[in-house]
């Protein structure tokens, strides 16, 4: 596998906050063209056996995954992991600690929109959660639309539960040290995801950077949905000043919501290394 590999290693399925089965996502990718493919749920792997089974059963070669939430200079960074050893104890109690403060949050941020007269947020955003230790901004998004506050889940996120506006409650992740060592110490290798999407100062972004390298982390998204053709150059550049692998991933979680579809980005760019050769005997 190459740079020209139409590898997707970024998505996510109804186990967080997406909207097909782990299944359905692989069928999904196998018919795009994705040639290598990850699941990569937040905080969770309990759906990387079915992902795992459906990618064998359409052909699909396979890297284990999942996104972990951390803070960041006072801001939510996330860190996917790739082809780690899912029932590796120190990941699964990692996760399942990142997962234990989601619930409180998601009962904050239904009672603040009921101070502005949004009622019955909490029910409404756990009816499309398959699994309720995850309930996330993207849920009460969902309901939001279905009763009419907003058109689409963009007009959610510039209207509402974003920084200043109503139904927003920060909360306190993992530490950017414990996601990287819960990722490499299952065998894995630990990504900063789409680094174009943070509101960090480009002092922040480069100590962001510089103690991911030095905790152990080893790649950087650099094609992904939430990016355009500056970014492209921009963490390619980075690549190169930190050492790092690029990575490629969609970050799909619906087709009505989703801007780009499964194995639909550009191809890496010829001066990286991709990830995937970092993980070559990891690929089921």
């Amino acid at each position: 596998m190459n740079i020209l590999t139409n590898a997707d290693l970024h998505c996510h399925s109804v186990v967080s906050d997406g909207t097909l089965t782990p299944e359905a996502l692989a069928q999904r990718a196998k018919d795009n063209g994705v040639e290598l493919w990850a699941l990569t749920d937040h905080d969770e792997i309990g759906g990387q056996q079915r992902a795992m089974a459906a990618a064998r059963a359409v052909g699909l070669p396979y890297l284990t995954g999942a996104e972990i939430s951390v803070t960041f200079a006072g801001t939510t960074v996330h860190i996917v992991g790739l082809g780690m050893d899912p029932e590796h104890p120190a990941l699964v109690a990692g996760l399942r600690a990142t997962r234990g403060g989601r619930e409180q949050r998601a009962r904050d941020m239904a009672a603040d929109l009921a101070r502005v007269g949004i009622q019955g947020a909490y029910e409404g955003a756990v009816k499309y959660a398959d699994n309720p230790e995850l309930v996330s901004r993207t849920h009460f998004a969902r309901f939001l639309v279905e009763t009419g506050v907003c058109r689409d889940t963009s007009e959610v996120f510039r209207r509402y539960i974003t920084e200043g506006k109503p139904g927003f409650v920060p909360h306190r992740w993992a530490s950017l040290s414990d996601a990287v060592h819960w990722i490499t110490g299952a065998g894995g290798v630990a990504i900063i995801a789409h680094p174009g999407r943070y509101k960090l100062t480009a002092n922040e972004e480069y100590a962001l950077f510089t103690e991911f390298k030095a905790h152990g982390g080893q790649g950087v998204e650099v094609m992904t949905g939430a990016h355009g053709p500056a970014d492209y150059l921009k963490y390619t550049d980075y690549c190169r000043e930190f050492g790092l692998v690029a990575s490629r991933g969609s970050d799909f979680h619906s087709p009505e919501e989703s801007h780009t579809d499964l194995g639909k980005l550009p191809y890496l760019p010829g001066n990286v290394t991709p990830v995937w050769e970092l993980l070559a005997s990891r690929i089921h």
